[in-house]
């Protein structure tokens, strides 16, 4: 009988599960509307290339002194003080000189004895010339008037000439002055020590006359117009302040063989203290013109080095641009071939696929 009651009680269950309506009322989805992409437009263009790059300031003229004589260091005059503004001409050392005033007497000496031995090989020429007219006769030889004497007296006269001008340059150096106007950045001999020639004695940097090598990359070579030398670059500071100009005194006949970029010198004359030796500069020299360009703000490349541009028909496309330079927040790259104006989406995101539909809201620049 429990048995027949369950199975009664069961079939009606199912029967009441049956009668109920299991369908779930299913919403419609709502349409979202394609998102909203800035976008700037822009136009083919004919722009002045920039190259840019960062070099730094060195003097022109950087040299370690040293001693051109022997002896010991009598007097190191202020001047030569590390820290210390010299001015070309400056006494800097004054080494002893009492052998090298010695050296200079004996040359004296030997001149004054040479050219008594040429006045008197001269006065034996014209003696024996006189001679052979009286006799009417003609020398038989240089010999016999005593030619070959005299040149042997003028040539003595030479080397002691030469030999007192060698003791005087030495007794000069034994006064060790400043070659150019410049700083003294170090100083390598004291009072009292003995040096021998060839020591250091100080180094000194110039602070008036400044050179840049500044390394630049094959293709922005190509940007430059050729050719180059004493054409004018602008100077900036880092921070964005301009510094002057600097003149282009050559470059591009070979290769860092380091870092396999193209060399170009330039020179800073003038710079009045607002350029210091071992300042880090970026250099901009104006390049070629170039047809065809598109110059963006640098927000509109990914890190993945593409562009996004949106079509007419509001749909997403993906470029790989050619980057032909930056300036100034800015880059410029060359036009798609065809385009009379392209709109380019001015921050894209990371969820952007190649045709998706977007609505484009034009911004400025």
């Amino acid at each position: 009988m429990w048995l027949a009651i369950s199975v009664v009680i069961l079939i009606g269950v199912v029967l009441v599960l049956l009668d109920i309506d299991d369908t779930v009322d299913v919403q419609p989805a709502v349409q979202m509307p394609p998102p909203v992409v800035s976008v700037i437009t822009v136009a083919p263009q004919t722009v002045q290339a920039e190259v840019s790059a960062f070099a730094e300031v060195r003097p022109r003229w950087d040299a370690e002194l040293r001693a051109s004589v022997t002896g010991r260091i009598l007097t190191v005059h202020d001047a030569a003080l590390a820290g210390t503004r010299v001015s070309r001409g400056d006494p800097l050392f004054s080494i002893e000189k009492s052998q090298y005033e010695s050296a200079v007497a004996s040359a004296e000496m030997e001149l004054a004895q040479a050219q008594l031995e040429l006045l008197r090989a001269g006065n034996d020429v014209r003696v024996a010339r006189k001679q052979f007219e009286r006799e009417g006769r003609k020398p038989p030889a240089e010999l016999a008037i005593r030619l070959p004497q005299l040149r042997v007296a003028e040539k003595a006269v030479a080397v002691a000439q030469a030999r007192l001008k060698a003791a005087r340059q030495e007794l000069a150096e034994t006064e060790v002055t400043a070659p150019f106007s410049g700083f003294v950045v170090k100083r390598s001999a004291s009072l009292g020590q003995s040096v021998s020639a060839g020591e250091p004695l100080a180094q000194l940097a110039d602070d008036r006359q400044f050179e840049l090598i500044v390394e630049i990359s094959q293709a922005d070579w190509e940007l430059l117009e050729q050719p180059l030398t004493d054409r004018t670059a602008k100077l900036y500071h880092p921070d964005g302040r301009s510094l002057g100009e600097a003149t282009i005194r050559g470059g591009g006949g070979f290769l860092n063989p380091k870092t396999r970029q193209i060399r170009l010198f330039l020179d800073v004359a003038g710079p009045r203290g607002r350029i210091l030796s071992g300042d880090l500069l970026r250099v901009v020299i104006p390049g070629r013109s170039i047809a065809n360009t598109l110059t963006l703000p640098e927000s509109v490349l990914t890190r993945e080095g593409f562009v996004w541009l949106v079509d007419e028909g509001n749909l997403l496309q993906r470029i790989s641009p050619k980057i032909l330079f930056r300036a100034d927040g800015t880059l410029t790259i060359a036009s798609p071939d065809g385009a009379a104006s392209l709109r380019v989406a001015r921050n894209p995101l990371a969820y952007f696929l190649p045709g998706q539909a977007v609505t484009p809201q034009e911004v400025g620049g």
